[in-house]
């Protein structure tokens, strides 16, 4: 956006660009849940006298909510803790003065009450969260198959305005960037691109978004069903400590580990172990708020009815609930993957010698200005973040067999 429109900074540029960004944070895990919907349950509010709108605010908005509303828990994490757009654009937030004093030797201590300030506001964000989400249930119980979902005809105007504001965030979004660094490609009069730099950039950022992943969702499994399953302030406590660290922006998470791992493990300073805890401690969110979603969408039911008939109580939960419940753990997944490749301070500091992702690529020919040799590995960063985006917006075998 700087090479498209010179000279646009501040508030509004930084709102669109974080807004832009932020979407697939909201509309991933609501397609989850929307897959999940029974549209039976509005047909027989309609049939019950509710006009169309009232049937779906009362049927289809309670099961979308809990997804709907972690999502936008996600997003006002991530603008809470997001340096790099606004430092561009040239707007003065929280995250910019953490930055500002953890880079000067006097302030420190200053940069770590502002990072206890942050942690303070992401907690508060999260408890604005559970009120939203309720203690509603949101399962479907009743008997006999859920009917697919009927298609709605529209005119050619309603047509054309529907197919308009689906199109405005992706052309914003992918179409506008994409243009700008085909334009700088062209425009490029750097070194000729070395294939196996970029080859190689590509294999370690795909191997780092995998095993953060797998870490993630690893460890934000028995949270998500924690949260979804159980009420108490313990279980409260646990569910905000998860979120609080994805408020606080990867410079200071990473110094956090460089000083601990230094100090406690020296071994493992500049190791991928302490990369992938950074990933952790960052993105666990993403994981948790999506498996809370999906958990709370199955009803116990079933896994009550799978242990009567003699299963343990574990492969009773797996065969029941876990299958169920898989859209949205990858969901989540895919988003842990996204974040990762695009993942820059901690990645920065964290890093073992050698090891290039495509996004330091990219930083490390924009710092020196070099827009041309960035934008192959800026390309690059897109297309490998397509595939995973491409594989999940395609329903899955068990939502195929749902409407059979």
């Amino acid at each position: 956006w700087l090479t498209t429109v010179p000279g646009w900074t501040g508030f509004w540029p930084s709102w669109l660009v974080l807004s832009l960004v932020c979407t697939p944070y909201v509309t991933l895990p609501v397609a989850a849940a929307l897959r999940r919907v029974d549209p039976d349950a509005a047909a027989v509010a309609r049939t019950l006298g509710r006009p169309p709108f009232r049937a779906w605010t009362g049927t289809v908005l309670p099961q979308v909510l809990p997804a709907a509303a972690a999502g936008t828990l996600l997003v006002a994490l991530y603008v809470l803790s997001d340096f790099g757009a606004v430092a561009m654009l040239r707007f003065d937030v929280f995250t910019f003065a953490i930055s500002r004093e953890y880079g000067s030797f006097v302030g420190r201590e200053q940069a770590v009450v502002l990072a206890l300030l942050l942690v303070l506001l992401a907690l508060g964000t999260v408890v604005l969260e559970r009120s939203v989400r309720g203690r509603g249930e949101r399962w479907r119980t009743g008997r006999g198959t859920a009917a697919p979902p009927r298609p709605v005809r529209l005119g050619p105007v309603p047509t054309v305005l529907v197919a308009g504001s689906l199109l405005v965030v992706p052309l914003l979004a992918v179409g506008v960037p994409i243009l700008a660094l085909f334009r700088r490609l062209a425009a490029g009069t750097a070194r000729a691109l070395d294939v196996g730099e970029l080859l190689s950039a590509i294999l370690t950022t795909t191997l780092l978004g995998m095993v953060a992943a797998l870490a993630v969702v690893v460890l934000a499994v028995p949270v998500g069903v924690l949260a979804a399953r159980h009420r108490g302030r313990l279980v409260a406590l646990v569910e905000s400590l998860a979120f609080a660290g994805h408020a606080l922006p990867g410079i200071v998470v990473a110094l956090s580990l460089v000083y601990f791992s230094l100090r406690v493990v020296p071994g493992l300073y500049q190791g991928v172990v302490v990369l992938v805890l950074a990933y952790v401690v960052l993105f666990l969110p993403k994981a948790v708020g999506a498996t809370r979603t999906s958990v709370a969408l199955v009803p116990p039911v079933l896994s009550e009815v799978a242990r009567s008939l003699g299963r343990h109580p574990l492969p009773a939960q797996a065969r029941t609930t876990g299958v169920l419940a898989a859209p949205g753990v990858a969901a989540g997944a895919l988003l842990v993957m996204l974040t990762v490749m695009k993942e820059l301070p901690a990645t920065l500091l964290l890093r073992p010698t050698g090891l290039d992702t495509l996004a330091t690529e990219v930083w490390s020919r924009t710092s020196s200005a070099a827009y041309g040799a960035a934008a192959p590995y800026a390309l690059a960063v897109v297309a490998l973040a397509a595939i995973p985006a491409f594989l999940l917006s395609r329903p899955t075998s068990w939502e195929a067999r749902r409407w059979e």
